[in-house]
C-alpha cells in the first residue's frame, strides 16, 4: 500500500472551457503532492493552518487534586528534531504534511530513560510506503524497511481498517487538476503568441488548396515564433469563440478556489476566495473563535493527543490557543475589569495576564491619594471598637 504521492492522478483538461490552439494543445496535468502546491488556494490553506497551529505554545500538565498544574517539558517537546529543528518548525512541517496527505512520518533516532522517543527526524512523505504483512504494519522509507516501533506516524482523516489517513489532495485532484490545466493552457497559449483558434479568409478571390496550405504554413511559422504576419487588404482574420472561452476560464478559476477551501477545511474569506454568502462578526475575536471551534479545533485536539504520547503518564500536552483568541485592547480591558469586579480574578492576576508586576505599596498609596478608598486597611495601633471582640 503506497502513499498517494507515489501515484499520479490525471485531472480533467481545459478543452471544454477554452478552444485548443491550432499548433499546440495543453494536455491534462498530473496532480501530486508537489504539483498541487502550484494552486494558490492549496498553498494558502496549508500555509494558514500550519502557521496558526505551529505557533501555538506547547505546554505540559498533570492533574493534582483535580487541578491542572504545569510541569517542565521533556527535551523532545522543545527540540524534537535535534539542535537544528525546534518545536515550531517541527510542528509546521508535520501539520503541513497532515493537511495535504493525511499523514506525517519521522524516524525515532533516540529514546529517553523511559523508552519514550527523544528525537524524531522527519522524512519526506514521498519516500514512505506503508506495508501490511500478515496483519502487521511495516514502513519502507527510501527503500529501507522499518518496524512500526521505529517510526513516528501521525494520521489525520482516518477510516476504519486503513492504516493511513486519507489524503485531501488525492480527493481534490479533479478540482486541482482543472485549475492547473487552465494555468498550463494559458502558459502554452500566451507563450506561443497568444493566438487562439481562428478563421483566415481571403476576401478577394478563391484560393486553391496548395495556396491555402502555403498561407497556413507561413501564418503558423510567423505566429508561433511571435513574429509579424504581413498581408495585403485581401485577408480577413476572425477568432473563434475567444470571448466566450475567456469568460469560462475566469469563472472556472474562481470556482476552483472556493472548492479547494472546502476540501482543506479552511474558511474561504481567509484566503480571499469569493464567499457564497455574507458573514459578519462583531469583532476579530468572534471571527477567530469561529475559526478555532469549527475548523482548527479538531486538528488541535488530535495533535495534543499524539504529542501526549511523548510524555510519561499521567502528563498530557496542551496547545495554547490563547494567542489565536487575542482580543483588541478595549475588549480585553473590559473583560478583565468585569472579572475583577465579579471577584473571578484578582488584580494581581489580571496584571500578570498583561505582563505587568503586582502593585507596589507606593502605587497603592497613590491610588488612595488620588481616588480615595472605601475600605482602608486597618493599622497596627488601631483600637478595637466598643462591644467588639477580638
Amino acid at each position: 500500500m503506497s502513499l498517494f504521492s507515489r501515484r499520479s492522478i490525471q485531472g480533467p483538461t481545459a478543452g471544454e472551457l477554452i478552444p485548443p490552439r491550432p499548433v499546440q494543445r495543453a494536455g491534462g496535468v498530473t496532480v501530486t503532492n508537489e504539483t498541487a502546491l502550484r494552486h494558490s488556494a492549496v498553498w494558502a490553506c496549508l500555509r494558514l493552518r500550519a502557521n496558526l497551529i505551529s505557533t501555538m505554545p506547547v505546554d505540559v500538565y498533570r492533574k493534582v487534586d483535580g487541578l491542572k498544574v504545569e510541569v517542565p517539558k521533556p527535551p523532545v517537546l522543545i527540540s524534537p528534531g535535534g539542535e537544528r529543528v525546534g518545536m515550531m518548525e517541527w510542528l509546521y512541517s508535520t501539520q503541513f504534511d497532515l493537511d495535504r496527505t493525511g499523514n506525517c512520518f519521522g524516524l525515532i533516532t533516540a529514546r529517553d530513560g523511559l523508552g519514550l522517543p527523544a528525537r524524531i527526524e522527519l522524512v519526506p512523505v514521498a519516500d514512505v510506503t506503508v506495508v501490511v504483512r500478515k496483519g502487521v504494519v511495516l514502513y519502507r522509507i527510501a527503500g529501507v524497511e522499518y518496524d512500526a516501533r521505529e517510526v513516528w506516524h501521525e494520521r489525520q482523516y482516518t477510516v476504519a481498517g486503513l492504516p493511513l489517513g486519507l489524503s485531501p489532495i488525492a480527493y481534490a485532484a479533479w478540482s486541482i487538476g482543472e485549475y492547473l490545466s487552465i494555468q498550463q493552457f494559458a502558459l502554452d497559449w500566451f507563450g506561443n503568441g497568444a493566438v487562439p483558434s481562428a478563421h483566415l479568409k481571403n476576401t478577394a478571390k478563391t484560393i486553391t488548396p496548395p495556396e491555402a496550405e502555403e498561407t497556413k504554413r507561413r501564418f503558423k511559422a510567423a505566429t508561433s515564433g511571435q513574429d509579424l504576419f504581413v498581408t495585403g487588404n485581401d485577408w480577413e482574420y476572425k477568432m473563434i469563440q475567444a470571448d466566450a472561452a475567456g469568460a469560462d476560464w475566469i469563472e472556472a478559476k474562481r470556482y476552483g478556489i472556493g472548492d479547494i477551501a472546502r476540501f482543506f477545511d479552511c474558511p474561504g474569506d481567509l484566503i480571499d476566495a469569493a464567499a457564497g454568502g455574507s458573514m459578519t462578526y462583531a469583532n476579530i475575536t468572534q471571527r477567530n473563535l469561529q475559526l478555532l471551534v469549527m475548523h482548527l479545533g479538531p486538528a488541535v485536539i488530535r495533535r495534543e493527543d499524539a504529542l501526549s504520547s511523548l510524555t510519561s503518564r499521567p502528563r498530557f500536552v496542551k496547545l495554547n490557543t490563547d494567542a489565536l483568541l487575542r482580543m483588541d485592547p478595549q475588549t480585553r480591558a473590559t473583560m478583565l475589569a468585569t472579572q475583577i469586579t465579579s471577584r473571578q480574578l484578582a488584580p494581581s492576576e489580571a496584571r500578570e495576564l498583561v505582563d505587568r508586576l503586582p502593585f507596589t505599596d507606593a502605587q497603592l498609596s497613590e491610588f488612595d491619594r488620588l481616588f480615595g478608598t472605601k475600605h482602608p486597611a486597618p493599622t497596627a495601633g488601631a483600637s478595637t471598637p466598643t462591644g467588639a471582640t477580638t
